[in-house]
C-alpha cells in the first residue's frame, strides 16, 4: 500500500508540471485529508476547490462538516447557508445546519430547523430528540411532552424519551405522570436518570435538602449528565449556600456553556459580586439560548441598573412592564431608576404601582390563587 504522504506529495508534483491548478484534484486530495482525519488541512483544500467550482453543493457541506468538527460553527452555518442556496431542501444538510446552530448555542434557530425537518421526517428518531431537547432548554415542557408523549406509550424500552418526557412533567407540575416515569427508570436499576428526576420532583416540593442528596448521588453516579450540576446549584440556592450554588453553576457550564438556567442564576450571582463584565457574557449567551426570555432581561436590565448604565437599564425594563405589567420586581427597578434619573413623579407612581401588585399578589395566594 502507497503511503498517503507520499501519493500527497505525488500529486503535488503534478500540479508543478501541468502548471496550472486541477480542480477535481484539489477536491480529491480535499476528501482524502478529510477521511484521515486531518482536517486543518482539508480545510483550506475544499476552499481552494470552491473558488474554482463555487456551485459545488456536495463540496461545500464537507467543508461545513469539516469546519464544524474543528468547533468552527459559525463558518461552518456560513458555509452550510451557501450550500441551501442551492440546494434549499436537502435534509441533510438542513440537519447538519440545524446541528452547528445547536453547538453554537443558538437553541432558537436550532429549534425552528429541527422542527421543520420533523414535520417532512415524522420517524426520525434523531431529529425528534434532538428537537425535544432544544424545547427542554427552550422551556417549552408542555410542547416536549406532547411530542415524546404518544412515542413514550408505543416504546416503553427507552430511557431517553422517559428521561425527556418525565423532566418535562416534573417541570409543567405533572407531578403524578412524572412520578410515572421516575418509577419506569427505577425498574431498571439505580441510575443518574433517576436521582435527577428524584430530585426535581423534590425541588418542585421544596424539599430541598432531600434534592440536594438526590442531585449529588447522580452526580456521582454520572458526572456528566446534562443539568445535574445546574440543578444542585439552583437547590443550594434556595437553601442560601451561594458558595455551593456558584459551584455547581460553574461545573455545568463547563461542559454545557449553553445551559440556560446556569447562565442566568450564575449572572445574578456576579452581580452581587460586582463582575458586571461578566454578568453580562453570562446573560448574552443566555439570551442566545433564549431570546426574549423576562428573566434572563430582567436581569440584564437588574446589571445595567448596578452598573450605573441607566439609560440602558430604563430602556430594558420599561420594555418588560409594558410586555408583562405584572411584574412586580420590574416595576420595583424601574421606580429605582426614575429616581436616579431624578423623575420622580415617574418613580412614585412606579413605587405605587409595585406596592399595589404586590398586595393583589399576597392576597391572591391566600385565596389559593397563583399570580
Amino acid at each position: 500500500m502507497v503511503h498517503l504522504h507520499a501519493v500527497m506529495a505525488l500529486m503535488l508534483v503534478c500540479y508543478a508540471a501541468n502548471g496550472q491548478e486541477n480542480p477535481e484534484r484539489i477536491l480529491q486530495q480535499a476528501i482524502v485529508l478529510h477521511q484521515a482525519g486531518q482536517l486543518e488541512r482539508a480545510i483550506p483544500q475544499y476552499r481552494a476547490y470552491l473558488k474554482l467550482r463555487p456551485d459545488a453543493v456536495d463540496a461545500r457541506s464537507n467543508l461545513g462538516v469539516a469546519l464544524a468538527s474543528t468547533g468552527r460553527y459559525r463558518e461552518a452555518i456560513a458555509e452550510y447557508r451557501e450550500a441551501l442556496k442551492r440546494r434549499p431542501q436537502d435534509p441533510h444538510i438542513r440537519l447538519n445546519a440545524a446541528l452547528a446552530h445547536y453547538k453554537l448555542g443558538q437553541i432558537f434557530d436550532a429549534a425552528a430547523s429541527l422542527s421543520a425537518l420533523h414535520r417532512e421526517q415524522p420517524a426520525d428518531r434523531q431529529i425528534m430528540l434532538l428537537l425535544a431537547d432544544c424545547w427542554l432548554r427552550q422551556g417549552e415542557d408542555r410542547k416536549v411532552i406532547d411530542l415524546l408523549t404518544p412515542v413514550e406509550e408505543q416504546d416503553r424500552s427507552d430511557p431517553a424519551i422517559a428521561y425527556l418526557v418525565g423532566t418535562a412533567l416534573l417541570r409543567d407540575k405533572q407531578i403524578e405522570r412524572g412520578q410515572q416515569m421516575i418509577d419506569r427508570i427505577l425498574s431498571n436499576g439505580d441510575s443518574a436518570e433517576a436521582h435527577l428526576l428524584l430530585g426535581t420532583a423534590r425541588l418542585n416540593a421544596r424539599e430541598y435538602e432531600a434534592a440536594i442528596a438526590d442531585f449529588e448521588k447522580a452526580a456521582q453516579l454520572n458526572p456528566h449528565l446534562p443539568d445535574v450540576y445546574s440543578y444542585l446549584g439552583r437547590a443550594h440556592i434556595q437553601t442560601g449556600d451561594t458558595a455551593a450554588a456558584r459551584l455547581g453553576f460553574q461545573k455545568e457550564l463547563a461542559q454545557n456553556p449553553n445551559d440556560f438556567e446556569s447562565n442566568l442564576n450564575l449572572a445574578a450571582l456576579l452581580k452581587q459580586d460586582q463582575d458586571y463584565d461578566g454578568a453580562f457574557q453570562l446573560l448574552d449567551r443566555a439570551l442566545r439560548v433564549r431570546p426574549g426570555e423576562l428573566r434572563a432581561r430582567f436581569q440584564l436590565a437588574a446589571v445595567n441598573l448596578a452598573a450605573g448604565r441607566l439609560n440602558e437599564a430604563l430602556a430594558g425594563l420599561e420594555a418588560i412592564v409594558k410586555q408583562a405589567p405584572r411584574f412586580v420586581e420590574a416595576h420595583i427597578s424601574l421606580a429605582a431608576v426614575y429616581y436616579r434619573l431624578q423623575r420622580k413623579a415617574d418613580g412614585d407612581r412606579e413605587k405605587a404601582l409595585s406596592q399595589k401588585l404586590t398586595m393583589e399578589q399576597r392576597a391572591g395566594q391566600s385565596q389559593g390563587k397563583i399570580e
